[in-house]
C-alpha cells in the first residue's frame, strides 16, 4: 500500500470526516485580541470523568470555589486548529458544524464562540472579513470566495504568505487553484458564575467527527519501518501486541483502515491545583478492532473499553488515540 499524507487519505476517503476533538474546560479573560487562557487560583478541579470514542465524547467535571467570595469567570473550551494546506489531516470544513452541549448543574447553558484566522501568531480575522473570505481555510465557500477576488487581492495574500498558488495548465487553459495557508481557531465560551463554597458540576457532550486513513501502515511489513510508521507509533504509543494484532488481521484477508480521535488535556492544568480525580476510558468501538494511546496503568474494563485513573493529576501533553478497524472486501 502507498502511504498517503494524511490530506490525500481523508480526501481519497468518502468514509472519512475530520478528527478535531475537544479541549478540557478553562478559565479565560476577553482582552484586547479576544480569549486568553488563563490560570486561576481560586477554582479547583475536584474531579475529570472523560469518556472518548469514535462516536461519542462525554467529560464531566466538578469544581469548587474555594474563596470566601463567589468568582464569575469566563469558561472556554478551545476547539483543535483547523489548519489550512494541502498536508493537513482535517476534512472538516468548520468546527461550528460539530454540536455539542454544555449544561451546569444539570441546566443547558447556551455558548458563544470566537473564531480567528491566524497564521504565524498574528490576527488575520479582519482582512478575511473585509475581503468576504470564510475564515476556514477548508471548503467550497471559501474555495470561492478566494478565485473571485480581484488579482490584485489574490496577490497580496499570496505575499502575505496566507495563500499558496497551486494553480496549473490544463491543454493552454489556467486552471485556478489556490490553497489557503491560515489556521482557524475557534472557542466556545461563557461567563459561569462559581459560588463560594462549593461545587460546581459541568458536563460537555458531542459526537465529535473522525479522521482516519482509508489504508494502514501497521502489520504491512513493506511499510512498517518507514518514517510515517515511527511518527504514529510514538504518537499513539504503539506496542508490539498491537503490531501482532494487525498482522493476524492481514494474515486473515482484511483490509485495514485508521481512525483517529484526538482530545486536549494539557489545559486541565489551568485551575489552582492538579486534578483531584481523574478517569479516562477509551472505547474502541468493537471487540475486534484494536486501540492505542499513550497512558500509563491502562486496565482493560470491558471487550471495548480501556480506563486510567489518576488522583492529583496534572495533564501534560494531549491525548491521541488510534483505532484500527479490519474489513473483509469480498471480490
Amino acid at each position: 500500500m502507498i502511504r498517503l499524507n494524511r490530506g490525500i487519505a481523508a480526501l481519497l476517503a468518502a468514509i472519512l470526516l475530520a478528527a478535531p476533538a475537544a479541549a478540557n474546560d478553562s478559565v479565560a479573560s476577553m482582552g484586547a485580541g479576544g480569549l486568553v487562557l488563563e490560570r486561576t487560583d481560586g477554582i479547583e478541579m475536584r474531579s475529570e470523568d472523560l469518556y472518548v470514542s469514535a462516536a461519542e465524547i462525554r467529560v464531566a467535571y466538578r469544581f469548587f470555589n474555594r474563596t470566601d467570595r463567589d468568582i464569575s469567570t469566563i469558561v472556554a473550551f478551545p476547539m483543535p486548529d483547523l489548519q489550512g494546506g494541502i498536508e493537513s489531516d482535517v476534512a472538516i470544513e468548520d468546527p461550528l458544524r460539530m454540536p455539542f452541549t454544555t449544561t451546569v448543574n444539570g441546566r443547558r447553558v447556551a455558548t458563544n464562540v470566537e473564531q480567528k484566522a491566524m497564521l504565524n501568531g498574528v490576527d488575520h480575522s479582519d482582512l478575511m472579513r473585509g475581503l468576504g473570505v470564510p475564515l476556514t481555510p477548508r471548503g467550497e465557500a471559501t474555495m470561492r470566495a478566494l478565485a473571485a477576488l480581484p488579482q490584485p487581492q489574490i496577490d497580496m495574500l499570496i505575499e502575505m504568505g496566507l495563500v499558496e498558488d497551486r494553480s496549473w495548465m490544463d491543454r493552454g487553459v489556467r486552471i485556478l487553484e489556490l490553497t489557503p495557508l491560515w489556521t482557524l481557531k475557534t472557542t466556545h465560551y461563557w461567563t459561569q458564575v462559581f459560588p463560594t463554597g462549593r461545587e460546581l458540576d459541568v458536563r460537555h457532550r458531542y459526537a465529535p467527527a473522525v479522521g482516519g486513513s482509508a489504508g494502514s501502515i501497521f502489520g504491512d511489513p513493506d511499510m512498517g519501518d518507514g518514517e510515517y510508521a515511527r511518527e504514529d507509533i510514538e504518537r499513539y504509543c504503539v506496542d508490539d501486541a498491537f503490531q501482532a494484532g494487525a498482522r493476524r488481521m492481514r494474515a486473515r484477508g482484511l483490509y485495514l483502515s485508521e481512525t483517529w480521535v484526538d482530545y486536549i488535556l494539557t489545559t486541565g492544568a489551568n485551575w489552582a491545583e492538579p486534578i483531584g480525580e481523574f478517569r479516562l476510558v477509551v472505547d474502541k468501538g468493537s471487540s475486534r478492532n484494536l486501540v492505542s494511546f499513550c497512558g500509563e496503568g491502562v486496565r482493560k474494563i470491558s471487550p471495548t473499553r480501556f480506563e486510567i485513573r489518576r488522583r492529583n493529576y496534572t495533564p501534560t501533553s494531549d491525548l491521541s488515540v488510534l483505532i484500527l478497524t479490519g474489513t473483509r472486501i469480498e471480490d
